[in-house]
């Protein structure tokens, strides 16, 4: 048996991380950010597409986000695709592109975004425990079938706490840095 059997579970951990990272790219903060509309799902050639695989994505300036899309006749299905993302943005066809013109945030509004932070941030709190819980039973387990000793069980499972708030802690940081991103005028 691995006698560090937290060296197997240290990618799901990461995992969790690199998920929260993505997910809260799409908040809208203060500036333009063509990561609020890449995942938008456009109907395409009969599927569901992403908007990043039909389009290029830019920000000519910071309250503007310019879609130019590489087959000119899917424009109407962009527009109607970021109209139905019901992402508070309203989409202008101006020609062979679409452009988002983002309105200013309010304090109210930043303040929304804020508690949604909040809630991505515990969604993955809550899946580091349950990584953290599933390993946790994994090392049980070994003991209980004497693949173990006690001593090596406690050893895991200190090393399995510590690498848990290691990871809480940079879910707390991300959270801090986005918080602040958000509220930067």
């Amino acid at each position: 048996m691995n006698k560090d059997m937290l060296a197997d579970y240290r990618q799901e951990f990461q995992d969790v991380v690199s998920y929260l990272r993505e997910d809260i790219s799409s908040l809208r903060t203060g500036r333009a950010n063509p990561a609020i509309v890449e995942n938008v799902p456009v109907e395409a050639y009969g599927s569901k597409t992403a908007l990043v695989g039909l389009a290029s994505i830019s920000t000519p300036d910071a309250r503007t986000i310019l879609i130019e899309p590489w087959d000119k006749s899917l424009i109407k299905d962009i527009e109607r695709g970021l109209q139905e993302a019901k992402l508070g943005l309203n989409p202008v066809v101006s020609g062979q592109s679409v452009r988002i013109m983002l309105p200013a945030l309010t304090e109210e509004g930043r303040r929304g975004l804020i508690k949604l932070l909040n809630e991505k941030l515990e969604q993955a709190r809550v899946s580091v425990r349950n990584v953290r819980e599933a390993l946790r039973a994994v090392v049980m387990k070994a003991e209980k079938d004497k693949l173990i000793t006690e001593d090596e069980k406690y050893k895991q499972l200190e090393q399995l706490d510590k690498t848990a708030a290691g990871f809480n802690d940079q879910i707390k940081n991300i959270g801090v840095d986005k918080e602040k991103e958000i509220m930067t005028i």
